[in-house]
């Protein structure tokens, strides 16, 4: 598989603040990536770093093969790492044609680009006319115009309202199942769930899970029971190697499975211990559930 970026042992010190800790990930071609975190867990410092705009404290990073310099690397990325910034009395494809002098692309290429953001019958629309989702959706068409390998997106639906969000969203899926590898960060789980291949879970600089999202969601769940013998049904549950975390909250016991468990198991094993369940509810873990055990034992 294609090496599109190996991170090593990456670190990144603002004087006394560590913002990312020793972080190592690779990312292969053809993939979608979620640096997920929370606000100041150093997701936009890395992006920062290996598009050469911050300045890295130890470790390193290459681009594909590790032979091509930085600078020549990144004229196959395309990124978005703050606000669209375009003049606002141009219209979008004036903007776009700029880009393009910029970059040294053929200006044929905009309305193929507008066309997959969704604003080809904008195009002759002035900049300040558009909407945020909108502006947003032509900054993504301006980072697509030089035929990226890579497209990297910080926070890429931040602010915009659901409808925004969806579109983005939709966009994204469709750029990458036209083989375009992207790696966006984002604090919203929801968005890596629905988005993402992989993940990278960050939290305060250092990475606490990495690897494919399906695999990080695909636990063997965890039961919600009640019943009138609570104090003896959480010590079975404690003294069965088939459950790992048990989590009480006022009468709701929440058993998490170490293996596959069917409930009519469960309930007949309890039933014979003469535990009588008055609720018994089996549920698959969401990625949420998956962060906030991470980060719980972090």
């Amino acid at each position: 598989m294609d090496t599109i970026l190996t991170i090593n042992n990456l670190t990144k010190k603002f004087g006394y603040l560590t913002a990312v800790k020793n972080l190592s990930f690779t990312i292969n071609r053809g993939n979608v990536y979620g640096i997920l975190g929370p606000n100041g867990s150093g997701k936009s410092t890395t992006l920062g770093i290996v598009l050469n705009v911050v300045n890295k404290t130890e470790g390193n990073f290459h681009w594909f093969d590790g032979q091509t310099t930085t600078h020549n690397a990144l004229k196959k990325v395309g990124a978005i790492i703050e606000r669209p910034n375009f003049y606002p009395y141009m219209t979008a494809y004036q903007n776009l044609k700029l880009v393009c002098k910029i970059k040294g692309v053929a200006i044929e290429k905009i309305d193929e680009k507008l066309e997959i953001v969704g604003l080809l019958e904008r195009k002759n629309s002035k900049f300040r006319t558009y909407s945020l989702g909108m502006k947003q959706r032509l900054a993504i068409a301006s980072a697509l115009l030089n035929d990226p390998e890579i497209l990297i997106l910080d926070e890429p639906t931040n602010g915009l309202d659901p409808q925004g969000i969806h579109q983005i969203r939709e966009i994204i899926k469709s750029i990458a199942s036209k083989g375009t590898t992207i790696l966006l960060a984002s604090h919203l789980l929801d968005e890596v769930e629905k988005v993402c291949s992989h993940v990278v879970v960050l939290r305060k600089g250092v990475k606490l899970y990495s690897g494919r999202v399906d695999e990080m969601i695909s636990s063997h769940g965890f039961f919600e029971l009640k019943c009138e013998q609570k104090e003896l049904l959480i010590k079975v549950l404690e003294n069965n190697l088939a459950f790992g975390k048990i989590k009480v909250e006022d009468d709701l016991i929440t058993a998490f499975l170490k293996e596959p468990m069917p409930s009519e198991t469960l309930n007949k094993m309890l039933f014979e211990k003469g535990i009588i369940l008055s609720y018994l509810v089996q549920r698959k873990e969401s990625l949420e559930e998956q962060f906030l055990q991470l980060t719980d034992k972090n």
